[in-house]
């Protein structure tokens, strides 16, 4: 009812666990999908990671009802675009939409600061070895540059034209 009720968005399928998620996606290739971390049979995570890989992928957001650490690091790397609690105000879960939508990312408040409070009380990195970056080939150094603006392995191969497997060496 909430994206439905707005012009500009629209829902173009619903699932009731992970693999369902799966396949309507693919059928349906919607822009954003949002997943639920807790469901039947596959999980959300798992089906995160799975519509992340595919050729086209959709962005996902993961809502969650417990504001748990847990689920964010394991929601993050499944290639997560957003991550929300379920208590989220309608307002606030349509403009989460529309952010992740436009290829920005999204975390709920209450997580932004315990990253923040976690970043923080981290010892600050060294200094870069720039004789190690130099022995980077261009396409590694391409590749480095798109992992930290956070793009997922398929969003980076599909913008390098070249296969997952090519990324991952690239990447290692």
């Amino acid at each position: 009812m909430i994206i439905d009720a707005r012009d500009d968005l629209e829902v173009v399928g619903e699932a009731s666990d992970g693999d369902q998620a799966v396949r309507v996606a693919a059928q349906c290739r919607p822009d954003v999908v949002l997943m639920d971390v807790r469901m039947p049979g596959t999980d959300g995570i798992a089906a995160t990671r799975q519509l992340t890989a595919a050729p086209h992928p959709p962005k996902v957001i993961v809502l969650t009802t417990f504001d748990l650490d847990e689920p964010l690091y394991a929601a993050l790397p499944a290639g997560a675009s957003g991550f929300l609690l379920k208590d989220v105000r309608p307002g606030e879960l349509v403009e989460a939409i529309r952010v992740v939508a436009r290829g920005d990312a999204l975390l709920a408040p209450t997580v932004t600061r315990r990253l923040l409070d976690r970043f923080v009380a981290t010892e600050p990195p060294g200094p870069v070895d720039l004789d190690r970056l130099a022995a980077l080939t261009e396409r590694e150094r391409q590749v480095l540059a798109l992992l930290a603006r956070a793009a997922s392995n398929a969003e980076i191969a599909a913008r390098l034209v070249v296969t997952e497997a090519t990324l991952k060496t690239h990447v290692g």
